[in-house]
């Protein structure tokens, strides 16, 4: 016969040990309960398992007996508290380096009075308007190089050797006909403590407008500009003074400008060339206002399908409080739709920019007709729920009629038909018909109405006198002579 193969049983064994001894106390007995049991599902390990199949066995058997204690409420708060302090404290440090572009101004104002001495344009603020559209830039004057500076002036941007220009000029923008600034080292105050001179922006500063190229604002939040601009500046003598850079800042609250400078020049009628500075400046949208922006564009999105699925809920409700809760929900987004949209970094007109067209006008509009259809089924349902109270209304009355109408019907029946008189009795008859019968012929009797007398049967009885004949009632029929001779047989055990 052959041998089959047991499998092995990891069920732990029913061991007399589990049952706590008299003489040991309840915690040496929970002790030697603990080594019997984790004994006993050693033992039960199969013999060819493998070590890692018994070191993950033994691991497990070890991890029943830990003890786990649940988080309470107040530690459970203060862990939301420092998770809480941890987050801001690491978004706070997005300050931190927020100065970096003085460091890259001051590294290229020390690079171009080492390669390039003299006069440095730098565009400190860049004012950017759609709208209009227009892009203001406010330029400073300023000049790299120890022979180029004003004395006393050093110190620009943190640079030692960058300052203000020594020399008075004249700064052209766009080959106007009047210059848009006037500088005079003349006018540079000094400082009475420390000798140094002081930088006052109305003497070393000025502004230019120019237009802005906005063929692409319809791409929003991924639109582009580009504005291409010439400068070039002109000592007292009127003799052109050659612009060694032009630069701007980088980052502004709306924008990230790219800058690109070159060195141009120009043919005057005299046939001699007039040196400039050309500027080519692209303008885009930051990556984060993008990113934000489109996590608006989505979140609207979504809001609009919510009024859909609102809609769709409420066609298969019945309740009209349930109803008023979707109704409520989509209003609330209808509502909520133009906030988000205002909320976009930077956001333009209602002028029909693409995100618009794709986006808010179609989601005003989806979430508007969502409203109405909800009003017009809550509209439905309320006049569904006048009907069917008004028919139950009905209803009831109909019934209410019916049953006088049933009532006063049974009266007036059983008032005009009386019930039907029993049967008169027969051979057959029980003795419960016959006093029926009997009982029926004496409320006759005493009404008044007729009665059939009783007859005498025609035989006397056998053994018995004439005089003792017992009458009997008419019969329909005629009876034979058995008949009667019964019928007086039943009239004398009656008596």
């Amino acid at each position: 016969m052959p041998s089959s193969k047991v499998l092995p049983s990891f069920r732990s064994s029913r061991s007399l040990h589990r049952l706590r001894s008299l003489h040991l106390s309840p915690a040496e007995a929970n002790a030697k309960l603990k080594h019997v049991t984790s004994q006993a599902c050693a033992r039960d390990i199969a013999p060819h398992a493998s070590p890692r199949s018994k070191k993950l066995l033994s691991r497990n058997i070890g991890l029943k007996h830990i003890h786990i204690t649940p988080f309470r409420g107040v530690l459970s708060m203060m862990l939301a508290v420092l998770v809480s302090f941890v987050f801001i404290s690491s978004i706070s440090l997005a300050f931190v380096g927020a100065d970096i572009d003085e460091q890259f101004f001051k590294e290229m104002l020390d690079k171009l009075a080492e390669t390039s001495p003299g006069i440095i344009l730098f565009g400190e603020n860049v004012d950017i308007d759609i709208d209009e559209p227009s892009i203001t830039i406010r330029w400073s004057i300023h000049a790299c190089g120890k022979n180029q500076i004003l004395p006393g002036s050093s110190g620009a941007h943190g640079s030692e050797i960058c300052g203000l220009p020594a020399i008075p000029l004249s700064i052209y923008i766009d080959n106007d006909e009047k210059p848009v600034a006037t500088y005079d080292p003349g006018e540079i105050p000094f400082d009475r403590g420390t000798s140094h001179r002081r930088s006052i922006q109305k003497l070393v500063q000025f502004d230019s407008d120019h237009v802005l190229d906005v063929h692409n604002a319809r791409l929003y939040p991924f639109d582009t500009y580009m504005l291409s601009s010439t400068l070039h500046a002109v000592t007292l003598d009127n003799k052109t003074l050659p612009i060694q850079k032009l630069a701007t800042i980088v980052d502004t609250p709306s924008f990230t400008i790219e800058t690109f400078d070159i060195e141009s020049y120009s043919t005057l009628p005299d046939h001699t060339q007039k040196s400039s500075r050309d500027l080519d400046m692209y303008i885009r949208r930051p990556n984060d206002a993008r990113i934000f922006t489109l996590f608006l564009f989505v979140i609207n999105w979504v809001l609009t399908h919510i009024t859909i699925g609102h809609v769709y809920l409420a066609r298969k409700l019945q309740d009209v409080q349930s109803l008023i809760k979707h109704l409520l929900s989509a209003g609330v987004i209808l509502v909520a739709l133009p906030q988000i949209r205002n909320s976009m970094p930077d956001a333009p007109g209602l002028d029909g920019v693409l995100i618009d067209a794709i986006g808010f006008f179609p989601q005003m509009v989806v979430s508007g007709i969502s409203v109405v259809v909800l009003l017009l089924i809550l509209a439905a349902r309320e006049y569904d729920i006048i009907i069917a109270q008004s028919s139950a209304q009905k209803l009831s009355r109909s019934v209410v009629v019916e049953k006088e109408e049933d009532e006063e019907g049974r009266y007036s029946e059983a008032k005009l038909s009386p019930p039907r008189p029993p049967r008169c009795p027969t051979t057959h008859s029980t003795s419960t018909e016959i006093a029926q019968y009997e009982l029926h012929r004496i409320v006759k009797h005493l009404k008044g109405e007729y009665v059939f007398p009783p007859i005498r049967t025609s035989i006397p009885l056998p053994g018995r006198p004439p005089s003792s004949m017992v009458p009997t009632h008419r019969r329909i029929l005629p009876m034979t002579n058995t008949q009667e001779e019964r019928m007086s047989r039943w009239s004398e055990d009656s008596v």
